[in-house]
This record gives structure tokens, sequence and C-alpha cells, in this order.
């Protein structure tokens, strides 16, 4: 699908994750061939959101309060995946392995670091540069309104 591609927020319609956010890391559109002979993608997104923030808070509840999220990562099929029109300049190919989601200790570690990446863009999402990207970053973490 060229619809969705690395980088695109897209929404779980399936599974355990369903009504959560998500950012594409990879597509695969054939299949990879040995298991999953159908398209489907990598994606990782916040199986639990930060909580509530408003301006008379300090920054360090703030912090406290960003500290909530809960990552995961996951094979999606495309058909169980729906795009959204907002896009994410995080770089998740480098923090999110292949090769490091067999094993599931390794799985874990890959979960904290995708919990710093998002945390970090969540505390400084001012300083995306343009201006599509912030709006993705910030739909990216808000809560899913239906």
């Amino acid at each position: 699908m060229a619809v969705i591609k690395s980088g695109k927020v897209v929404i779980v319609l399936a599974g355990r994750h369903a009504g959560k956010k998500a950012v594409v890391v990879k597509t695969f559109d054939d299949g990879n061939g040995s298991d999953k002979k159908f398209s489907h993608c990598l994606v990782a997104g916040l199986a639990r959101g930060p909580r509530k923030v408003t301006k008379s808070m300090n920054k360090a509840k703030v912090e406290k309060r960003s500290k909530a999220m809960k990552p995961f990562v996951k094979y999606m099929n495309l058909r169980h995946v729906f795009p959204t029109r907002y896009v994410v300049d995080l770089d998740l190919k480098k923090a999110v392995d292949e090769a490091e989601l067999v094993d599931a200790e390794r799985k874990v570690d890959v979960k904290k670091n995708l919990k710093k990446l998002f945390l970090d863009r969540y505390l400084n999402q001012k300083e995306v540069t343009s201006e599509k990207k912030a709006q993705g970053s910030t739909y990216f973490f808000q809560k899913l309104r239906f």
C-alpha cells in the first residue's frame, strides 16, 4: 500500500491494542515469505498515553505525569491498521531493530528505548521543525476521541 509508509500515524483496529495510535516503522508489502505471507507492517505505539497536564502544573509534576506512557511494538496486518493524515518525524528505525524483537528479553529493552524516545518527543514538542510534523506529534500523544 502506498498510503502506509514509515512515519505515518495509524490507528490499530484489531487485537489487544485496538483503538490505540501507533507509528509505522517499516512496511512489508508482499509479506516476508516464511511465516507472514500477507502484507504487514511493524508498528510502535502507545498502549497507555501520558496523563492530562494543565498549565498550572510545575515542571516536575508534568514530567511525572508524562512517565505513565507505556509503548508497544508489534507486527500488524495492513488490513488491521487505519492510516491517518498525520506524519511523525521520529527516527524509529534505529530504536526498533527487527532482530531484537525475536527474543522476549531484548524486546523489553526495545520498549524501554521507545519509552525514552516517546517521552523525549512528548516533553519537547515545541522543538519540531515543520508545522506538519508538529501537528502529527501533537495528534499522536492525544487521547483518541470518538
